[in-house]
């Protein structure tokens, strides 16, 4: 399996690289009211309006630094009725793509209840790197208002 690695907060993280849809510079979003604060708000990519994560307050304890290396992760989730719908997720350093089969030594996920986004730890090339299960990234909750049933929404 291949990983995309980036960092949060100095530590090391990685998504399955067949859920990522492309990597951008860091976009503006317009905050949505009312959400968690780990929602940044939302962008327009490639049409469609996309809920856009700091992974710094969903894995640390702050926002990220907007900083040169800070870009959007958007990857595919699954929603309502089958259907998968893009994701943003805003990291540092997005670094590398590397092999989940190079790993020198691998911990199974931990069992945090608030954390179920958290998967497995591997040790790669001297480095320790998480990784990030991004169909979990969201409670349901959130989740179903920020995708909410499209035959349920009326204009």
């Amino acid at each position: 399996m291949q990983l995309l690695t980036f960092s949060v907060a100095g530590q090391a993280y990685a998504i399955e690289s067949r859920k990522v849809i492309e990597v951008l510079p860091l976009v503006a979003a317009r905050p949505i009211p009312h959400t968690p604060d780990y929602v940044s708000g939302i962008f327009t990519y490639r049409g469609q309006l996309v809920p856009l994560v700091d992974l710094g307050r969903r894995l640390s304890t702050g926002p990220l630094a907007e900083r040169l290396s800070t870009r959007v992760i958007v990857v595919d989730i699954a929603a309502r009725a089958g259907q998968t719908k893009p994701l943003g997720l805003m990291a540092e350093n997005v670094i590398s793509i590397c092999s989940a089969e190079e790993a020198e030594a691998t911990l199974p996920p931990l069992d945090v209840r608030d954390a179920p986004f958290l998967g497995r730890i591997l040790r790669i090339g001297g480095r320790t790197i998480q990784m990030i299960a991004v169909e979990s990234m969201l409670p349901s909750e959130v989740s179903t208002g920020l995708f909410p049933d499209p035959v349920a929404v009326k204009p």
